[in-house]
């Protein structure tokens, strides 16, 4: 056997992702607003890229060569940004809809012009919309008051010197939900001052609003809350120290420990009740914001209108005028081969979010069909269906759905829901008939406990034997895993529950 060097050819083959396609799998699976920033990023990026209306009044020519790579499923897409879904099961979804969008066929473009619905009939789930006066949108862009700093100018004005040091370090102890997540000692050890110090400047915290911020557990919130109400009389106290037995329900026991008559502890309840466990949550979190849909759909005829948001998708454009006319000066070999590679960038990029809303639309417009009885009848007519499922009918890969499928929400008249909401498991008829959603049989389930009768709290059970009778096929350790994820309690947290309210 030879050990010298010696140079072979060998032939073989590998499959490898150009950038560009990299880059096209990682927009598909972006919404519609990550795209808006990745779009802002790339135009700062290169010269020849501007959004419609940053330019000049002229429009650059959009290139139509064909992109290197051919992304999964684009080239079969509709050739518009909508697409009509024909009803009756007809497969008519390929086909384009045929309407003028200059004549504003789809107006429904931002999340504040869906208010009211399209012609009545497509609105967006949420507060403020249907007021009167509109939406408050001067409230809406107020920045809110941190928790911290709400404490700390409270601070200023109470304390001074090495106290509003003291007081500054405890506040920064505090979470966002109000209660003091250090030990006193550790405080006391790390500044180097007397523990006695530190609980009277802690006492000082606790007479800042919000009432009871600063507490170290839920008993000694409450009872700063109780103490400011003034009724915090030895009766409520030990109410208080036994909050263990108001959870559990044990109406008998805290009489006899709290030394009261059923309407007192009744009134004791109630005036628990009103008090807030976190006090902190008031204050300091990020605005909510609002999810913005990233495809509309609507009801038209007999099918259904599929449209994507316009609104968060900035029109991306190529300026083949600044290109040429850079192109026409001098240049060096350097200048020449970067701006051809800004030009074959800038191509692609169109290309590319041009077959990322194709692809998207056709993923949607797939999901409509196949849940139509969903948006015509509600939940509890959503079938069970799988990414496989979509991906099939419409010829892609099942990664391909998953990519279109995530962070991606949809629009119609019954509400906004993620499009991986309507991917569930199937639980099967208990006749013999078609299967049925996951989702559906939760609708059911949280349908059946809140119409139970309180003095008759249903089990696991006696709903398993009510779903058998409306055709469910479950067993009861599935009904527990449903209602403990819709966070519902079992029969027993449901009857104390059911007991408290009763009295108090």
């Amino acid at each position: 056997m030879s050990l010298a060097p010696r140079l072979d050819l060998r032939q073989s083959q590998s499959l490898v992702m150009t950038p560009q396609l990299q880059q096209a799998i990682k927009l598909l699976a972006l919404s519609n607003l990550e795209i808006e920033t990745f779009i802002a990023e790339e135009i700062e990026k290169n010269p020849l890229l501007e959004s419609q209306g940053s330019g000049s009044d002229e429009t650059p020519d959009v290139p139509a060569a064909e992109p290197e790579a051919d992304f999964e499923g684009a080239r079969d897409g509709p050739a518009d940004a909508s697409e009509l879904i024909a009803g009756g099961g007809e497969a008519a979804g390929e086909a384009a809809l045929d309407v003028d969008f200059a004549a504003e066929t789809f107006h429904h473009d931002s999340p504040a012009d869906s208010i009211g619905g399209l012609d009545g009939s497509l609105g967006i789930s949420g507060s403020g919309g249907g007021s009167e006066d509109g939406p408050d949108f001067d409230n809406m862009g107020a920045s809110a008051l941190s928790l911290a700093d709400h404490l700390m100018a409270q601070a200023g004005a109470s304390v001074d010197g090495a106290d509003l040091f003291i007081a500054a370090h405890l506040i920064d102890q505090i979470d966002e939900t109000g209660y003091l997540t250090a030990p006193l000692l550790d405080i006391a050890g790390r500044l180097g001052v007397p523990l006695a110090r530190v609980e009277a400047v802690l006492a000082t915290v606790h007479t800042f609003d919000p009432t009871g911020v600063g507490a170290r557990n839920l008993a000694e919130c409450l009872a700063l809350q109780a103490k400011e109400a003034d009724r915090y009389d030895p009766c409520m106290a030990r109410l208080i120290d036994n909050l263990e037995l108001v959870a559990r329900g044990d109406l008998a026991r805290l009489k006899r420990l709290c030394n009261v008559d059923d309407e007192d502890l009744a009134d004791m309840i109630r005036e628990l009740r009103n008090y807030d466990p976190k006090p902190g949550c008031r204050y300091g979190g990020e605005p909510t914001l609002a999810v913005v849909p990233d495809i509309f759909v609507a009801r038209r005829g007999a099918g259904w209108a599929v449209e994507i948001n316009a609104a968060t998708l900035p029109k991306l454009l190529v300026n083949r005028a600044y290109y040429a006319e850079i192109s026409a000066g001098p240049q060096d070999k350097a200048s020449k081969a970067w701006m051809s590679d800004m030009l074959a960038s800038a191509n692609w990029l169109v290309k590319a979010l041009d077959q990322r809303q194709r692809t998207i639309i056709k993923v949607a417009s797939e999901i409509v069909k196949q849940q139509e009885a969903f948006f015509l009848h509600g939940v509890a007519h959503l079938k069970p269906m799988t990414l496989r499922q979509v991906a099939d009918v419409i010829e892609m890969h099942e990664s391909t759905v998953s990519r279109v499928t995530s962070n991606k929400y949809l629009s119609c008249a019954r509400g906004l829901f993620e499009l991986k909401y309507f991917f569930t498991s199937a639980i099967q008829s208990a006749d013999g008939g078609d299967a049925v959603s996951a989702e559906a049989v939760k609708s059911a389930i949280r349908a059946l406990i809140q119409a139970e009768d309180p003095r008759k709290i249903l089990s696991d059970d006696t709903l398993v034997e009510m779903l058998n009778a409306k055709g469910f096929d479950i067993a009861r350790r599935t009904v527990a895993k449903y209602r403990e994820a819709m966070g519902i309690g079992s029969s027993v947290q449901r009857r104390r529950q059911k007991a408290l309210e009763g009295v108090g």
